[in-house]
């Protein structure tokens, strides 16, 4: 049976992709040797990392505009250090809305004064904050684009003077945006783009450098940007998984054809969990995300009914988070459309039972 998968990640990716990476493994680009024992130094891979970076910043429209891509470990969970590491002297300032901007302002806060501008967190993260002021005395301000747990997404951002960075691991390459208007984007990979292991970073080089601490050579983006981010063995076949994923996006329409075909699948769902009585939204509708529909049975009895419509059409990863419970179905890029299609005729089919 054919399987849907709509885990929040890691992942569905592309079959395309897998078959590709596969073949990698045995034998790659006919060197008669798997992409698994290659040197990461060998012209070989440093050809895929070069490509990869670049491709990235050809995506998001950032070529040629003072801007390094950099393909990096330890997940977003490392980014919310390193970010304040490298950029926090005195004062920072968070939007928290959810989760992980939660942790991400726990680790700025070993390094200055962190200013929360605003929060979510009374209506546990079910809607995006509208109303609030950067302090002109703030070092950068940092916001999550979209929220896996809870299902929201920032649909706009704030104009400011103060260096932008943004924590966009669940929606990268999904929508367009103007991205010259970030000064630091990071992204872990298992979303959209790739296997887990590796994370992109993406960022102007002219925010760097204005910190008076020492920065250890591991956590220093200057050192990575420099070293072309091979500074240490970089996580290799997640890398190279992720330049395939790169040019499946860009082959099929780039950021505007993501976009199109995320709207169309969150239109399909959302109008279901809105017409049928028997589903309730958990986010509120301005700030639904297109990536995380995350959706409630209006009476929990029928639960153990529903559980097993869609267990038995073949889809995985439909529960909630346990922190919102319910169901939560992630439409990555790589999803099609009929396997949302699939969820939905469940609801309808579970309405009819009823």
């Amino acid at each position: 049976m054919k399987k849907h998968n709509f885990s929040a990640g890691p992942c569905i990716l592309p079959k395309e992709v897998f078959k590709k990476a596969s073949e990698a493994i045995l034998d790659f680009d006919n060197s008669g040797l798997s992409l698994l024992e290659i040197s990461h130094r060998s012209p070989a891979f440093v050809d895929v990392m070069e490509e990869a970076r670049s491709l990235a910043l050809e995506l998001l429209d950032l070529k040629d505009k003072g801007y390094k891509a950099l393909f990096l470990q330890g997940g977003a969970s490392t980014q919310f250090l390193m970010t304040a590491y490298n950029l926090l002297e005195n004062k920072a300032a968070y939007l928290n809305t959810g989760t992980w901007s939660d942790k991400a302002i726990k680790e700025a806060k070993l390094f200055g004064e962190v200013i929360e501008v605003a929060s979510s967190k009374e209506k546990n993260f079910n809607y995006i904050p509208k109303s609030y002021t950067i302090p002109k005395d703030t070092d950068y301000f940092h916001c999550t684009s979209n929220n896996t747990i809870f299902g929201t997404q920032m649909k706009s951002f704030p104009n400011t003077d103060k260096p932008l960075v943004c924590d966009m691991s669940s929606d990268i390459f999904s929508r367009k945006l103007n991205f010259s208007n970030f000064d630091l984007i990071y992204a872990g990979a298992q979303k959209n783009m790739g296997p887990a292991g590796v994370t992109l970073v993406i960022i102007k080089e002219e925010i760097l450098g204005k910190v008076t601490r020492k920065i250890p050579s591991m956590l220093d983006y200057a050192v990575h940007i420099s070293k072309d981010s091979m500074f240490n063995t970089p996580p290799v076949y997640a890398v190279y998984v992720s330049l395939l994923t790169l040019k499946w996006i860009k082959e099929n329409g780039g950021i505007a054809g993501m976009e199109e075909n995320n709207n169309r699948k969150a239109t399909l769902l959302y109008a279901e969990v809105d017409r049928n009585p028997l589903f309730k939204g958990f986010a509120e509708k301005e700030d639904r995300s297109p990536m995380n529909a995350t959706f409630n049975l209006t009476n929990s009895g029928h639960k153990e009914a529903f559980d097993k419509l869609w267990k038995d059409a073949g889809v995985n990863g439909l529960n909630g988070h346990r922190s919102v419970g319910g169901y939560r179905a992630s439409m990555y890029n790589a999803l099609p459309i009929e396997s949302v299609q699939v969820v939905v005729n469940c609801m309808k089919e579970l309405e009819h039972k009823i």
